[in-house]
């Protein structure tokens, strides 16, 4: 999944819109099968989607060991590489897993 996540994280407007593409997708298949609405949906998928974006954030950072890189007032836990349009993507589509899980949960305790 590496190289396919960095090819489709190679620029921003790549990132932007397979996560539009993600989300259109996912919101219209909840739309559609669990009979919520386009704006509860997104909602709600909001919600899921940045409570794992700070689930994703920490993974696979590093600090950066060169001193030579490292500039005044820079905190000395930051990551050299955040990788952030890898995680988005990351995110967004673990947050269509969840997201369609808990709407099936949703829906069988009559919520």
């Amino acid at each position: 999944m590496g190289p396919v996540l960095q090819a489709l994280a190679a620029t921003t407007l790549r990132t932007l819109a397979v996560i539009a593409l993600v989300l259109a997708a996912v919101v219209a298949l909840a739309v559609s099968l669990f009979k919520l609405t386009v704006f509860g949906a997104m909602a709600l998928y909001f919600v899921v989607w940045w409570t794992l974006l700070f689930v994703i954030l920490p993974l696979r950072n590093q600090v950066e060991d060169d001193p030579a890189r490292i500039v005044p007032g820079q905190d000395p836990g930051a990551p050299a590489a955040p990788r952030l349009r890898e995680k988005a993507i990351l995110t967004t589509l673990l947050s269509s897993v969840v997201f369609l899980l808990a709407i099936q949960v949703f829906e069988l305790a009559g919520l």
